[in-house]
């Protein structure tokens, strides 16, 4: 479906991509991945045709029909409805055809056959399950996109890419603008997708759901690995360390070989020798090993607060709005003690942000009793704070400003804690990558030691290995923490329990991040959002097939797919013995004694040539037995 050949792309004095290559087939769901700055966003744009190759080429199959998220929220007096509707131009094209005055019969038929085949009497009901999905119950799908926030409206532009079905759907962090809940039901839609798609996500989660296959962008470079994000990272890590040892290999041989020639070159009975020696260098450095870097770890390190005694807070029949006499939560009981570890889950709308500053003390209590630790410091880190950063001034003038009294070396050495190192705290925020901006935040939340950490939304900008650095943090972190994310990894790892905000009030929630995962889709199925396919029409009203036939179906299915099956068991069998025999080969020839017998020594090197030769075409043969058996099975 999509061939990048020998891609190269410069913005500016920077190299984003060089010479980058990959081929994706039609139906693959593929994870782009790779640190904030590493040029994913950019691949998107030239995929979509929004930029252009300095050299190479970047191809889809047919006429494919390329989706990519629009960048600006939709606006204007149109609904939510309205607007997602508009996205599939084929048939707002035939229904305004349709409208018209035809003199010729013919025409008007073909018209309404294509509306027919298409399923555009479905559309409605398909474009309000996906909205419902996202957020939107009836009422909003009916209100002005002009009275939404700019998050929902993006929700609606998500909204109207899923509708329209492209061939090949590009889609950008699509979770950043989306509770949990949402979150989850466009998990769920994705795992069903059927055409091609190319997810950049840095949810660890969201990636191992959807993916069939993971393309890692770094250095330029593009790398394709079959399998979810787990797999990959596996992989990855065992490519790395097989290339690091066997260049330590190759470094030891090239010693012994130089050591050889350095004390035999001047002698007459040894020049032969070591001129041999000297061109088996030569093959060496050509032969070189091309290490694939892993990736810089990531710090993060909250300052210890001090010692307080239970709890932070306690409230007692408490309510809190916005509006007197209007509560948005009633009668909370509540108690927050020092190293507790709450997530706070609910959909959107239900009072999760409300209560969030309820406990930082942004909000008061309209009745009932809050009680608060003395000295209580607490540190609300919210995605605002990030955008009103100002752009000019460095993370160390951002810190300085909130810390008038600390010394210069003081400063640096709490920004050193969130990764900003030498010349990096002195650059302009506007030169920072979201990410690094977000760290800036985490210093600046913190700064006073609080014992409380509320963190609403904190990964919208974090990639992976900065993700699992903040699981680090908070779990060393000595106080308390209040979570709000649609990042349901970051919930497993570092949460204790789950509060849910839901009519009016706060429970905790009996089970753990798994069973509210069930729970959310199950009433979601329960319902319907699921959203029917553009295939959901007159053809698919058709009766359900009985249980007989059911299995019999399932049965000729299985009998159908065991030859793919068993090509594909034999080709990982073939995988693993060539494996294995390549690793015996690799601890012989790393043993130094091995090149007193130089023969043997360029017998075995021959064959470790011979077995990567054999270890590739097995490595094809089962991608393409394990891609057969996956299309089948899918098919």
């Amino acid at each position: 479906m999509l061939t990048i050949s020998g891609v190269t792309v410069r913005l500016g004095a920077h190299t984003v991509l060089e010479n980058a290559s990959a081929a994706l087939s039609s139906g693959w769901r593929v994870g782009l991945v790779g640190r904030n700055g590493a040029g994913k966003s950019t691949l998107l744009s030239l995929i979509a045709g929004e930029i252009h190759p300095d050299r190479g080429d970047v191809e889809t199959t047919g006429r494919a029909r390329v989706g990519l998220v629009a960048q600006e929220a939709p606006g204007g007096d149109a609904t939510p409805l309205e607007s997602v509707l508009g996205c599939d131009r084929e048939r707002t094209e035939l229904l305004a055809a349709a409208g018209r005055e035809h003199a010729d019969p013919m025409a008007l038929a073909e018209i309404h056959d294509r509306l027919a085949a298409i399923g555009a009497e479905a559309a409605p009901a398909r474009a309000a399950a996906i909205l419902h999905g996202l957020g939107f119950d009836a009422a909003m799908q009916g209100r002005k996109l002009s009275s939404f926030s700019g998050g929902w409206r993006m929700r609606v532009a998500l909204a109207g890419a899923l509708f329209a079905e492209p061939d090949l759907l590009l889609l950008d962090e699509p979770t950043n603008h989306l509770d949990l809940e949402a979150s989850l039901w466009l998990e769920a839609f994705l795992k069903r997708w059927p055409r091609g798609l190319i997810l950049v996500s840095h949810d660890r989660n969201v990636l191992n759901a959807v993916s069939t296959h993971i393309l890692h962008l770094a250095d330029g470079k593009l790398v394709l690995y079959p399998g979810d994000y787990d797999r990959f990272e596996r992989v990855r890590a065992e490519r790395i360390e097989q290339a690091t040892a066997q260049a330590a290999r190759q470094a030891a041989r090239a010693r012994h070989l130089q050591s050889f020639v350095d004390r035999f070159r001047a002698k007459a009975t040894k020049a032969r020798q070591a001129q041999s020696r000297l061109k088996m260098l030569e093959r060496l450095e050509r032969e070189s090993v091309d290490i694939e870097r892993d990736d810089p770890a990531i710090r993060l390190r909250f300052p210890s607060p001090g010692p307080l005694k239970p709890p932070l807070i306690a409230l007692e029949a408490a309510s809190v709005g916005y509006a007197p006499g209007k509560p948005i939560l009633r009668r909370l009981g509540l108690r927050l003690d020092p190293e507790d570890r709450v997530a706070l889950v609910g959909a959107n709308g239900n009072g999760k942000s409300t209560l969030a500053k309820l406990l930082a003390g942004r909000l008061a209590p309209e009745d009932g009793a809050m009680l608060r630790a003395p000295r209580l410091e607490v540190g609300f880190f919210a995605q605002h704070q990030i955008e009103d950063m100002r752009p000019a001034r460095s993370a160390f003038q951002h810190l300085a400003d909130a810390l008038p009294r600390e010394t210069p070396e003081r400063i640096r050495a709490r920004l050193g804690a969130f990764g900003f190192s030498g010349d990096k705290a002195d650059l302009p925020v506007q030169d920072l990558s979201g990410g690094e901006r977000a760290r800036l935040n985490f210093a600046l939340v913190t700064c006073h030691n609080p014992a409380l950490l509320i963190l609403d939304e904190p990964t919208n900008h974090l990639d992976i290995p900065s993700r699992e650095a903040l699981v680090d943090a908070i779990n060393d972190f000595e106080g308390a923490v209040v979570l709000v994310t649609h990042d349901l990894h970051l919930i497993e790892l570092a949460m204790d329990r789950l509060w849910l905000v839901a009519d009016g009030g706060v429970v905790p929630f009996d089970g753990d991040v798994e069973e509210y995962r069930r729970l959310v889709l199950s009433q979601r199925a329960a319902r319907g959002d699921d959203g029917p396919s553009r295939a959901d029409g007159p053809a698919a009203e058709q009766a359900a097939p009985s249980s007989r036939d059911q299995r019999r179906a399932a049965a000729d299915r299985r009998l159908a797919l065991a030859p793919l099956r068993n090509r594909a068991r034999d080709a990982e069998k073939d995988l693993a013995r060539i494996s294995a025999e390549r690793d015996r080969l690799e601890a012989e020839l790393a043993d130094p004694a091995l090149y007193a017998d130089a023969t043997r020594a360029a017998a075995l090197a021959r064959r470790r040539g011979e077995l990567a030769a054999a270890l590739a075409a097995a490595e094809e043969t089962w991608l393409a037995a394990a891609e057969a058996l996956e299309a089948a099975e899918r098919g």
